[in-house]
């Protein structure tokens, strides 16, 4: 399904016409190099199924929620650190107001 499908070889001849002779210089003609064929990978090629593409889709889908799930418990952790620091700072407050006020 994902592999490439190369159009078959073309089947033009590749020598070139012979030019038409003129009275100026000859004009040298480039030959035609047939193109470089890619050389065969020992790679395996991978085939996605529909059944290995689900289980791949369900794999990202706990991977996000996994990261998800990290990502709001320390955000859970700042904002708890940050709310007990605000009750320390106002108890230390209150403290400190009463020793000068007696």
């Amino acid at each position: 399904m994902f592999t490439p499908k190369y159009p078959p070889p073309d089947t033009a001849p590749t020598t070139p016409t012979a030019p038409q002779p003129s009275a100026a210089a000859p004009v040298p003609v480039p030959h035609a190099s047939p193109a470089p064929v890619a050389p065969a990978s020992n790679r395996p090629v991978v085939q996605l199924t529909p059944g290995s593409a689900l289980a791949l889709a369900a794999g990202g889908g706990a991977v996000v929620l996994v990261v998800g799930t990290v990502l709001v418990s320390l955000l859970l952790a700042v904002a708890i650190t940050g709310v007990s620091v605000a009750v320390v700072a106002v108890v230390l407050r209150l403290l400190v107001k009463d020793l000068r006020n007696h």
